[in-house]
């Protein structure tokens, strides 16, 4: 087993701050942080706060001749992919672990076409409530990274690799024996309770208590489920009670990351959640009718300026 000793994340999101600032603040590995000039500007200038705490991370240009990664760790959004797919390229080095922790089925494949599946360890993120507002996030909950390989047999030189950063760094982690079906599970959960929660405006609390709410979510989850089965993987309907089970361990304030999208004016990834479900039903023949639905809602809630991401309107004082 290879030490990690070097970890670059390509992402300062509210995903990729949680474990930026977990890193660290152990000490566990030398932490790089892969941003454009731009980017790095802004950060330099209007420091990253974490849970109160200022963090003046190592940043580094995608151009730079900074030694591979043993661990490259994404977690921009899913329109953000090729560009980050671009910036670690001078960072991958012959035994250079990716880890994507990315929403959705698709971004292994994506990455896999650029670098090959070989570095790459399937993964994604459950159970954090991190909140992200400009620079600030903060958290209560820093979830853990579900993480695994496509057939786990025997031991695996890369998952131990991993583990072992993870234990030194504190961050929560389980190795499933199947993670395909694990990130389908994740997968018909984003579908659920992302898009249903933006649509909403409801952090999770509303999840915790309204049996209308929770109903939508298991409508747009048994799409996905029906979907699963036509592609050979082992989801059931007890897997749709398991959403509302973690929902239940977030804080009632809390919110997805397609709400806090939405409330920011920001892009949202509705394209790989209810997209990716109607693009698959169509080529199945499965029926998507609920998440044909919240598509075009949450695409005309894009559409509609927001506070965050429009400026005041100008009104006259009086005829001139």
């Amino acid at each position: 087993m290879k030490k990690i000793e070097r970890v670059y994340l390509s992402g300062l999101g509210a995903v990729g701050c949680v474990y930026a600032s977990m890193i660290h603040d152990t000490g566990s590995a030398q932490l790089s942080v892969i941003a454009d000039e731009d980017r790095i500007s802004r950060y330099t200038r209007d420091r990253i706060t974490i849970n109160g705490k200022e963090y003046g991370f190592n940043f580094i240009l995608p151009a730079s001749d900074n030694p591979p990664a043993d661990l490259i760790l994404i977690a921009v959004k899913q329109h953000n992919l090729d560009e980050s797919i671009r910036a670690i390229k001078n960072f991958i080095g012959t035994d250079t672990i990716i880890l994507s922790l990315l929403n959705g089925i698709s971004s292994e494949e994506i990455i896999g076409r650029a670098y090959g599946m070989d570095k790459i360890l399937r993964a994604f993120v459950l159970g954090t409530d991190s909140l992200r507002e400009g620079t600030r996030v903060s958290f209560t909950n820093s979830g853990k990274i579900v993480f695994g390989a496509d057939r786990l047999i025997g031991p695996n030189s890369k998952i131990e690799s991993v583990k072992d950063l993870f234990d030194r760094t504190g961050i929560a982690h389980t190795v499933p024996d199947d993670i395909v079906r694990e990130q389908w599970w994740k997968f018909m959960m984003n579908v659920g309770i992302n898009q249903v929660s933006a649509i909403l405006r409801a952090p999770y609390g509303v999840f915790h208590s309204s049996a209308e709410a929770q109903e939508l979510l298991r409508m747009a989850s048994m799409e996905v489920l029906a979907i699963a089965h036509k592609k050979g993987v082992n989801l059931a309907a007890a897997d749709i009670a398991k959403q509302l089970d973690i929902l239940r361990t977030l804080s009632p304030q809390g919110k997805t990351s397609m709400l806090q999208d939405v409330e920011a004016g920001r892009k949202t990834e509705v394209e790989i959640f209810s997209g990716a479900v109607m693009a698959l039903g169509r080529e199945l023949g499965v029926p998507t009718p609920v998440n044909e639905i919240l598509y075009k809602m949450i695409r005309t809630l894009e559409g509609i300026p927001t506070a965050s991401s429009s400026p005041a309107p100008r009104y006259p004082c009086g005829p001139s």
